[in-house]
C-alpha cells in the first residue's frame, strides 16, 4: 500500500487514460486480468514522469542481452522476495 493515493482513472486527462488502457491490455495478455498497477498510478501524478517510466520499461523488455524466460523468471523471483502482489 503506497502512502498517496494513485489518480482515479474517471478523473485523469485524456493521455493518462490512454496509457492506462495500454497498461491494462498489457497486463490482461499477461495474467488473464484487466487491472492497474499502483506504480502507474502513482507516477501517473507527473505526467513526465509516468512518460519516463514508460520509456524505461519499453527499453528493459526490448533488451535482448538475455533471454525473455530468463528476465521473466528473475522479474517473479524479485516479486516473490519483496512480497509484491503483481
Amino acid at each position: 500500500m503506497s502512502r498517496m493515493e494513485g489518480v482515479d482513472p474517471r478523473n485523469a486527462g485524456l493521455f493518462t487514460r490512454l496509457v492506462f488502457w495500454l497498461a491494462k491490455r498489457k497486463l490482461r495478455e499477461i495474467t488473464g486480468t484487466a487491472r492497474l498497477v499502483e506504480p502507474l498510478k502513482i507516477t501517473a501524478h507527473h505526467p513526465r514522469l509516468m512518460i519516463a517510466y514508460g520509456q524505461m520499461e519499453m527499453g528493459q523488455a526490448a533488451a535482448r542481452s538475455v533471454p525473455e524466460s530468463l528476465k521473466i523468471l528473475a522479474a517473479l523471483k524479485c516479486a516473490t522476495l519483496i512480497g509484491c502482489p503483481f
